[in-house]
């Protein structure tokens, strides 16, 4: 068989073999295809959504220092737009150098041109550190422009020891990535060194590119590859002199300066010591002349308080009277001495009850007949205030335990005319209390202006610190004017032998060989003022050996059974402490 005829005869069974074998290779053509194309789809995603989303291709600047640190920037950005109307980059112009100063960045000058057709309207904001310029057009941009923005800036230039040195961020601030930055820095003058810093604000690491030509009057910085936010700084450093300029300061607003001081302030708080001194001043002169007065009066009242055989306190004074007299304030204690006066005087009947019957510590008041005319108002008021019901009708008497929590309203009147009669006795020009409150509410509501005076004054000046001198003087107004209350000379005298007879009481001596029951009278009618004085336990020492005399009872005042004058301390002092807390709340206002 020839060679012909084998191959005729093989070539059936080898194209069933290549039929055999290209028919599974062929099924899975298409499959192959899908993947590759699937593996390239993100890449060429990728690129398309690069070719199309805005970026700066590439921004070259040429800085030109002049005289005075003025440094003119040229800045030539080539810019692809996908639909915006222009373009926005920040420049930091404020650098926190201190506490209280910030190093600036003055850009001035700004606009901005375009040779084939890009934005030129050119706007500025700043916010915090930073200055916005916006760069804008009346349409909507697509594909490369390419604007000129042009400006200068001042205070880039420092002295820095031998040098004066140019630094600032030439390009840089934008939204949007920068392919390439180019910066030249010229102007004939020559630079002794230079350096440059690529990436975010305050970097540290070296720009791709930077040197000087061989005459040393150009300098030229070069980066690749700027993402978004990132800038390029550069750093050249010129011969003293050169430019002559100087760093730019200004005062930061802040707490610290806020409350700086200053002229104004100074002035301020002048005023104020001045203010105080003639407050201190008032004081002295108001409290130093009733000092004098009682000084003068206090010998002449420290004397048994005796005339014959009558027994009458200081210019027939009341111990109402007297309590608000001495410390400027109708005490709830006042008034507990004027129920006692009340009942020793023969208005009223204390009758103490039998605690081991009753199981509590109680006391009754009961009225007794007799007139009130020769009652001064704030008496008679309080009288009908003990024995008037709930119900508005009258009592012939009423429990302390049922004065509780009833008796405030009553109260605040009974101290009111208590307040008008110290007045009306010529021993104050005003009454005391409203003195205090005029006072007061003046210091108070100087504070307040003060206080939002201060705010004010924080917020938008540095002479915060007048304001605080006036909530100062507010504070020391209100607490000043609980002293501002000022006896007449009239009233320094009656206080002069009030001390007189408080040191009487305080001996606790009554005159030798008075009767047991003369001695009774005496040390009933000048209880009231121990009670206001607080020398209840000395001054009951002079009766209580009285019962073992034969009296052991007070005309005005009961006891239990077994009950004597050698109890009356301890009875009386539990009665002044019960009073005071069932007619209020507290003790003293």
């Amino acid at each position: 068989m020839s060679a012909h005829a084998a191959l005729c005869r093989l070539r059936p069974a080898a194209l069933i073999l290549t039929a055999a074998v290209l028919v599974p290779l062929t099924a899975n053509a298409p499959a192959a295809a899908t993947t590759a194309a699937a593996e390239r789809a993100p890449l060429e995603r990728m690129l398309s959504e690069r070719a199309l989303s805005e970026r700066v291709l590439k921004d070259e600047v040429v800085l030109t220092p002049g005289k005075g640190g003025l440094t003119r920037v040229k800045e030539t950005i080539v810019y692809r737009f996908a639909g915006n109307k222009g373009f926005k980059r920040t420049f930091t112009t404020r650098d926190h150098d201190s506490v209280t100063e910030d190093r600036v960045y003055k850009i001035e000058g700004l606009r901005a041109s375009s040779p084939n057709g890009g934005p030129t309207k050119v706007g500025t904001s700043e916010s915090g550190t930073r200055t916005t310029v916006k760069v804008s057009g009346g349409t909507s941009l697509t594909g490369e422009r390419t604007v000129v923005l042009e400006y200068a800036v001042r205070g880039a230039i420092a002295r820095m020891g031998s040098v004066e040195e140019l630094r600032w961020p030439a390009v840089g601030g934008w939204s949007v990535p920068v392919d390439e930055a180019r910066a030249t820095l010229g102007g004939g003058a020559t630079i002794d060194n230079v350096n440059c810093f690529a990436g975010p604000p305050g970097s540290t690491i070296g720009c791709t590119q930077f040197y000087t030509n061989h005459t040393r009057t150009e300098g030229i910085f070069s980066q690749q590859r700027m993402l978004s936010g990132e800038s390029l700084t550069v750093v050249a450093g010129f011969p003293a002199g050169t430019t002559g300029g100087t760093a730019l300061y200004e005062r930061r607003h802040n707490v610290a300066t806020a409350f700086s001081v200053n002229a104004v302030t100074g002035g301020a708080l002048l005023g104020l010591l001045v203010l105080l001194g003639g407050g201190l001043a008032a004081l002295y002169l108001l409290r130093g002349r009733d000092a004098r007065v009682v000084g003068k009066k206090a010998a002449e009242g420290d004397q048994p308080p005796l005339a014959g055989a009558e027994f009458e306190p200081p210019d027939g004074v009341r111990p109402g009277q007297i309590g608000t007299l001495i410390d400027e304030q109708a005490d709830v204690i006042d008034v507990t001495a004027t129920i006692v006066d009340l009942a020793v005087r023969g208005y009223l009947l204390i009758e103490e009850e039998d605690r081991a019957a009753t199981g509590r510590l109680d006391w009754t008041l009961r009225r007794l007949d007799r007139p009130v005319v020769d009652l001064l108002p704030y008496e008679r008021i309080l009288l009908d205030a003990l024995l008037t019901g709930r119900d508005g009708g009258a009592r012939d008497a009423v429990k302390l335990s049922e004065l509780g929590g009833t008796f405030a309203t009553r109260l605040a009147q009974v101290r009111s005319a208590m307040y008008d009669d110290v007045v009306k006795q010529g021993w104050f020009a005003r009454r005391p209390d409203t003195v205090r409150s005029r006072w007061t509410v003046a210091g108070i509501v100087v504070t307040l202006l003060g206080v939002a005076g201060t705010v004010a004054l924080a917020l938008t000046t540095e002479w915060a610190l007048a304001g605080l001198a006036v909530i100062i003087a507010g504070a020391a107004l209100a607490y000043g004017g609980q002293y501002m209350p000022a006896k007449t000379a009239r009233g320094s005298t009656v206080l002069a032998h009030t001390i007189g007879f408080r040191a009487f009481l305080e001996r606790g001596v009554l005159p030798e060989g008075d009767a047991s029951r003369q001695r009774i009278a005496l040390y009933s009618r000048f209880l009231p003022y121990a009670v206001v004085f607080d020398v209840v336990a000395k001054w009951s020492e002079t009766v209580k050996d009285a019962g073992q005399q034969g009296a052991d009872n007070l005309y005005w005042y009961e006891g239990p059974a077994e009950w004597d004058l050698s109890k009356f301390a301890e009875s009386m002092r539990a009665f002044t402490l019960t009073t005071s807390g069932s007619i209020s709340q507290s003790r003293g206002f």
